[in-house]
């Protein structure tokens, strides 16, 4: 099933012919998806509208000349939250979805050569860490010690708990700075490790939720604990495999997906979200609407400035954005045994190369690389004796002056020629069928403002309370999920923000 022409079957609308509370969703990502699974579990009738052509937002997936392409996240972690929306609807995901461990979980490669491999077992973990920096070892443990007490209480407490008055924040206040969280990312691990490589591996990790990790707060040093604990998971047949099992879940609920529709408002009468408009004039009416868009997209382009007083479009434009991505996807008709499935390839710079990124906005000439190659793991993601990859490389959101219609496929061309010399041995030979993906794309077709992956900038002041709270501060009745509200981006960020739903929404029978 091609998740882009042939989305996965969904009965047709049942919003007028169905009694009960009805809530609309505004976007199938992971968020929208779960949000609408736990609503239809808590008695609600769903729609679920969706821009694209079928389920998955950034976790969407593409066929091209054999070829199958995730097109956004490739990593699950903390399956549990997914099996927890199976067991909800009475079913078992193992059903549906095969989940195989990775392992190494990544490898990690230095710009000198040399290599680090992540890993979930703490014996193989220490020895690696032996091997390139042996002073580092108990200081390696000390760290994961620390990460183990910031999971507990940053994930495993506070990841789906709503953080809709500032006295949440008070409680939990001390616990956190005893933790460390007013430190960077990269300043928790420098407490414990020396070894700049090794300071790099273990600090690169808010650049999965679109953080710099010299200004992401310290909570996300959590997680190469959290990725020990849980492992890392790559879902067989893609990670679209996984947005298929939850579309399904919703259609066994009786509920509705509608893809290739955009929405153009939300409706809001006397302070209450009542229903959307979409483009072309249709108007569904709601009791509760739950957005999965952008979270200031929602504010600054779905609701009237009238009816917001926190998310005013001042305070969003003074908001830091996450960084964008630039992903080239290809394949290649021939097989590369000797990469891994996930690679992280280091440019010559960490800092500099991050400041120029989230800072001065600027095209740095050089970059960093995560290497996807499914293929190591499901050869069915491509033809017979070929490869599938993605390259992504973290780049400037559109806050910068980059030209993406003119350097896009310069930068392409530049990425295949370092990947030659070092990864992928002559693979400008090699290449049979490419796309391209740029900051444009985010905001065009994914609708982010400034085109950031991942929403506003995780730091302190953009998170937990101060981020975009589940339950709006603005419109009664209007509910966000996704990346841009809490507990942030990132799958399991993203799942544990459908589950605050059940904390905050009322059971359809009360509302």
């Amino acid at each position: 099933m091609d998740l882009l022409t042939d989305p996965p079957a969904v009965p047709p609308s049942n919003a007028s012919r169905l009694p009960g509370r009805h809530a609309v969703v505004i976007g199938a990502g992971f968020g929208g998806l779960a949000g609408a699974i736990r609503l239809g579990a808590r008695g609600y009738r769903v729609t679920v509208l969706e821009k694209l052509n079928a389920p998955g937002g950034r976790a969407s997936v593409f066929r091209q000349d054999g070829f199958t392409f995730d097109a956004g996240p490739t990593i699950l972690t903390a399956p549990f939250l997914l099996e927890e929306l199976w067991t909800l609807c009475g079913k078992t995901m193992s059903d549906d979805l095969t989940l195989k461990p990775m392992e190494p979980f990544y490898r990690i490669r230095f710009n000198d050569g040399t290599t680090f491999d992540a890993s979930g077992d703490p014996v193989r973990m220490r020895a690696e860490v032996q091997r390139l920096a042996p002073a580092d070892v108990e200081g390696y443990e000390a760290f994961m010690r620390i990460g183990k007490e910031i999971c507990s209480l940053g994930f495993e407490q506070l990841g789906d708990s709503p953080f809709n008055s500032i006295m949440d924040m008070v409680k939990v206040a001390p616990d956190m700075l005893r933790l460390g969280s007013l430190r960077s990312t990269y300043g928790m691990v420098a407490r414990f490790i020396k070894d700049e490589r090794l300071r790099i591996a273990f600090s690169f990790h808010p650049l999965f939720i679109g953080g710099n990790p010299f200004t992401a707060s310290a909570i996300y040093a959590m997680i190469p604990y959290l990725e020990r604990r849980w492992g890392v998971h790559f879902a067989m047949g893609g990670t679209g495999q996984a947005v298929a099992g939850l579309a399904k879940l919703i259609a066994g609920q009786g509920n509705t997906i509608r893809c290739g529709v955009e929405v153009e408002q939300i409706l809001v009468s006397n302070g209450r979200a009542t229903g959307v408009r979409l483009k072309g004039g249709e108007v569904i009416d709601a009791d509760i609407v739950v957005s999965n868009a952008d979270s200031a997209f929602t504010y600054r382009k779905l609701l009237p400035p009238e009816t917001r007083k926190r998310w005013t479009d001042r305070k969003l434009d003074r908001a830091r954005y996450s960084m964008s991505l630039f992903v080239w996807y290809f394949g290649t008709d021939r097989q590369y045994p000797d990469v891994p499935h996930h690679t992280i390839a280091l440019g010559p710079r960490y800092k500099g190369l991050l400041t120029d990124v989230f800072t001065r906005k600027v095209l740095a000439k050089d970059f960093s690389l995560y290497l996807h190659r499914p293929t190591a793991t499901d050869p069915s993601l491509a033809p017979a004796g070929c490869d599938t990859f993605y390259a992504l490389s973290p780049v400037p959101n559109l806050g910068g002056k980059t030209d993406w219609t003119t350097e896009a496929e310069r930068y392409r061309q530049t990425i295949e020629a370092e990947l030659s010399k070092t990864l992928l041995p002559d693979l400008g030979k090699h290449v049979v069928t490419s796309k391209l993906m740029t900051p444009l794309d985010f905001r065009d077709g994914l609708l982010s403002l400034q085109g950031a992956a991942f929403g506003l900038e995780p730091v302190l002041l953009q998170s937990a309370w101060f981020r975009p709270h589940n339950k709006s501060e603005d419109i009664a009745g209007l509910y966000l999920v996704g990346a841009g509200t809490h507990p942030g981006a990132g799958v399991p960020g993203v799942l544990s923000s459908a589950k605050v739903l059940d904390r905050v929404v009322p059971h359809a029978a009360t509302l």
